[in-house]
């Protein structure tokens, strides 16, 4: 979890002719594929294929907003960010949050587009825990990635084992013409 502060302000009013003051306040956020999912049913388009160079000003803001832990956040607030909050975020979420580290493999062909649906479809291949949905989105995806690498997928129940060897010695006896 990241806490932010974002700073006093002191504005003038120039019709009241009055100086008007908002307080400090502390952000709470967390990047985490709850958050993903926040945002891409809003804008309808993968959080990790667009970088966040390719996202509008509305749109990191709005990230920004589904990382709050604080569900009634203020849209005006997030207004007042400073460059500091925003550098803090940014290196929050590109942190790795782990000591595990992978061999860079060149991958070829498109790159896949990574929807919140597809981890959490990845979640639920490696038995790990919804409640994981909540961890830094680098640490959970670390996690996949090792099961993936690890081969650890779930395991099969002894009648889904029993039936993929019924299934394999069926097509081997078609194959040979045996009948028993």
């Amino acid at each position: 979890m990241l806490t932010i502060t974002i700073p006093k302000l002191r504005l003038y009013n120039e019709t009241t002719e009055e100086f008007m003051y908002l307080p400090e306040v502390q952000l709470k956020l967390e990047h985490s594929l709850l958050s993903v999912r926040r945002w891409e049913s809003k804008w309808h388009k993968s959080y990790l294929s667009t970088s966040s160079t390719g996202m509008t000003l509305e749109e990191n803001m709005d990230y920004v907003r589904c990382m709050s832990l604080d569900s009634n956040i203020d849209p005006k607030l997030l207004r007042r960010l400073t460059r500091k909050n925003y550098d803090d975020i940014l290196a929050y979420i590109n942190e790795p949050m782990t000591a595990t580290t992978f061999l860079q493999v060149k991958q070829h062909g498109p790159e896949k587009k990574i929807t919140a649906e597809l981890i959490y479809h990845m979640m639920l291949q490696h038995g790990i825990p919804f409640e994981c949905e909540k961890w830094h989105l680098n640490q959970l995806l670390t996690l996949i990635r090792v099961c993936n690498e690890k081969g650890s997928t779930k395991k099969q129940s002894e009648a889904e084992t029993a039936a993929m060897y019924r299934a394999l010695s069926e097509a081997r006896r078609k194959k040979t013409g045996s009948h028993g």
